[in-house]
C-alpha cells in the first residue's frame, strides 16, 4: 500500500474527499491527519482483529488515567479489505519528545494488571517476519530472506525461555519517544496496537538498542533509566531480546524495498551489520 492507495481507502471511507489530509506516517498502517481526526489504515484485512484490540486497549487505558490516544469510533471499519480507526486528534506538540518522557508513562503501565476482557496476546516480535519478508517479494535477495528467518528460528525459543528480572504485565510493546506526543498537557502515549502481555523488559530493550544502532545519545539514554528507575542491559537475557529485535527490524524494512530503493539500501545495510556480528554499525530511517 503506498499513499496513493491509501488516500483511495480513506476517500472510500469518506475522508478523503476535501483534499486537506495530511499524510501523518505510512509504515505497517498509513496515518492521516483530517481536521480534527487522525485516521489510520491498515495494510491488509489480517489487522482487523489487531485494530479492534487498540481501540478495546484505548478505553481501557482512559479508565485507568493513563495519558493515551483517544478514539473517536469505538470500533474499526473494514473499508475495501483495510482496517480503518478513527482518533481524536491531538493538541500540536510544545516540543519534541525525549526518552525521560517515555519513563514514566512504562513506569505506570508496567503498574497494571491485566484488563479484563482484553485478551493480551504475547509480545510476537518476531510474528510479522514471516509477512514482512513475503511482501518484500523478489526485491531482495532470497539468501538475506533465508538468513533472517534463520535468524527468527534460532532467536525465538532463547527468547521464550528467559528468566525476567520484572514481573511480566502488560506492556506498550514499541516503546519508543516516537510514541509519545507532548503536549500542552504534558506526555501522552500513542500507537497502541503493539500492547501485549509479556515480559517487562521488552518495552526496556528498544532504547537500549537505539543507543546502540540509531544514534541516541547516551545521556538522553542515561536520563530514561534513571526515570524508569533500572537499566535493562544489566539483565543477562538483554542480547536475546536485543537480537530478536534486530531481526525483527531487518524485516520490517524489508516491506518497503519493492517501492522505495532507499528503504532497499538500509535493508541491506542492517542485514550486512547482523551477518558480520557488528552490533554498533549505525542503522538509519529511509
Amino acid at each position: 500500500m503506498d499513499e496513493a492507495r491509501a488516500r483511495e481507502i480513506l476517500a472510500a471511507a469518506g475522508h478523503g474527499t476535501s483534499g486537506d489530509a495530511a499524510l501523518l506516517a505510512l509504515g505497517e498502517n498509513a496515518v492521516f491527519a483530517v481536521g480534527d481526526l487522525v485516521v489510520k489504515i491498515g495494510r491488509e484485512a489480517e489487522l482487523l482483529p489487531r485494530a479492534e484490540r487498540e481501540l478495546a486497549l484505548a478505553a481501557w487505558l482512559e479508565e485507568a488515567g493513563i495519558p493515551a490516544v483517544r478514539a473517536a469510533e469505538p470500533e474499526p471499519r473494514l473499508v475495501e479489505g483495510h482496517p480503518v480507526t478513527l482518533w481524536h486528534r491531538l493538541p500540536e506538540a510544545v516540543r519534541p519528545a525525549e526518552p525521560r518522557d517515555l519513563a514514566p508513562l512504562l513506569r505506570r503501565i508496567h503498574a497494571l494488571p491485566e484488563p479484563t476482557g482484553i485478551p493480551l496476546p504475547r509480545r510476537e516480535l518476531l510474528g510479522g517476519v514471516e509477512r514482512w519478508l513475503r511482501l518484500a517479494g523478489d526485491a531482495i535477495d532470497p539468501a538475506d530472506a533465508a538468513f533472517l528467518r534463520e535468524r527468527r528460528d534460532s532467536f525465538a525459543p532463547a527468547a521464550a525461555a528467559l528468566t525476567p528480572h520484572l514481573t511480566p504485565g502488560p506492556i506498550h510493546g514499541d516503546a519508543l519517544p516516537r510514541n509519545v506526543h507532548v503536549g500542552p498537557g504534558g506526555p501522552v502515549l500513542v500507537d497502541l496496537e503493539t500492547f501485549s502481555r509479556d515480559l517487562r523488559e521488552h518495552d526496556l530493550v528498544v532504547l537500549a538498542l537505539s543507543r546502540d544502532r540509531y544514534g541516541l545519545d547516551p545521556a538522553a539514554y542515561d536520563a530514561f533509566t534513571e526515570a524508569y528507575g533500572w537499566d535493562v542491559r544489566e539483565w543477562d537475557g538483554c542480547a536475546v531480546l536485543r537480537g530478536a529485535r534486530e531481526t525483527a527490524s531487518c524485516a520490517w524494512v524489508a516491506q518497503h524495498a519493492p517501492t522505495n530503493p532507499r528503504a532497499l539500501a538500509e535493508f541491506e545495510r542492517r542485514v550486512a551489520s547482523l551477518r558480520e556480528g557488528d552490533p554498533e554499525v549505525r542503522w538509519y530511517p529511509f
